[in-house]
This record gives structure tokens, C-alpha cells and sequence, in this order.
């Protein structure tokens, strides 16, 4: 399987690909980016946000965590071109990468690694309910990963119908 093959599968087959997805080695996401493609959006809403970004990933020396951030590209040409203000590309979504036990979700999606934004974010932020559950689609290589957003809102969690592939494109080229 490559990332083309993922652009048309309705959420279904998107599902049945995440839960019988493979672990994924935190080690191996260390400053790292991917190319992230949405998945499983209707087109206007795609149009609205975003078909196209990228996520970093770094391990903190300090703490010895792994984070991640979402970098935003240029969607009016082809290619990850970051978009950039003063020359600085453009982040936000900021998560901790985490084990998913312990974390409740409306899908049993525990084979693989969670981006929890609820930690980068601040409280008040609507991203910090956003959770995505992340799976290697083939085992022991982190080249191409599948994940799915759920909300988790405290007392329930709600599925979304956003998918989104990443694909391996290099080095972390900036800190924030």
C-alpha cells in the first residue's frame, strides 16, 4: 500500500485500516516530518481548511518527550511548500506524542501512538480536545502512518470523519 491508494477509500475501509494497524516506534518519528494529506472530508470542507500540511516531530532533551507541531502549506500550488510569515513557516496544533492506554475513545484505536493536543494547547483552545490515534500501515516501517481525529469532550468521545496519511519526507528542518 502507498498513500495514493488511501485518497478514495471511503471512512469505513479508512476505519478498518487504523484498527488493524501496526505499532509504531516513538524512537522512529525523532525529528522527523511528514507530509499529511486529509482524508475522508467532504470537498467543500477541504476547501474551507486545508487538503495538504505537515507534522513535525522532536524529542525534547530537556524532558526527553516526544511533541510534535503541524506546519501549514501552501494548498494554491502542488508540493509541501510551507506557508511563512517574516520567513518563519507557519505552525500551530501543537501535541504530545503518548502510549494511547489510558485514554478513552470511540474507536478501540490502541495499536499505534497518540498526538494528544489537549497538552500543547492552551485549555480554552478548540484544538485542545482533539486526539489522534496513529498506526504504521505496514509493520516496523514508520514510512507511511494512518490517523484518525476524535474530540475527546471529558464525559464523551466523538468521532470525526477525518482521516489523514503521512508520509515520511525528511529531517526536522526548524524548531519553534
Amino acid at each position: 500500500m502507498i498513500a495514493a491508494d488511501l485518497l478514495d477509500l471511503p471512512a469505513a475501509e479508512l476505519m478498518k485500516l487504523l484498527l488493524a494497524g501496526h505499532p509504531i516506534d516513538p524512537a522512529s518519528l525523532d525529528d522527523r516530518e511528514y507530509d499529511g494529506t486529509s482524508l475522508g472530508l467532504p470537498h467543500l470542507v477541504e476547501r474551507l481548511t486545508w487538503k495538504r500540511f505537515r507534522k513535525a516531530f522532536h524529542r525534547d532533551p530537556g524532558t526527553g518527550r516526544l511533541r510534535g507541531w503541524n506546519i501549514r502549506i501552501d494548498n494554491r500550488q502542488p508540493g509541501y511548500t510551507p506557508l511563512t510569515r517574516r520567513g518563519t513557516p507557519i505552525t500551530f496544533g501543537h501535541f504530545a506524542v503518548v502510549a494511547p492506554a489510558g485514554y478513552r475513545m470511540p474507536q478501540p484505536a490502541t495499536r499505534g501512538l497518540l498526538l494528544d493536543y489537549g497538552v500543547g494547547n492552551g485549555r480554552f483552545d478548540p484544538l485542545s480536545r482533539l486526539r489522534d490515534p496513529l498506526v504504521a500501515l505496514h509493520p516496523g516501517d514508520p514510512s507511511l502512518l494512518l490517523g484518525w481525529t476524535y474530540l475527546d469532550l471529558g464525559l464523551t468521545q466523538v468521532g470525526t470523519p477525518s482521516f489523514f496519511s503521512l508520509q515520511r519526507s525528511g529531517p526536522l528542518s526548524r524548531v519553534p
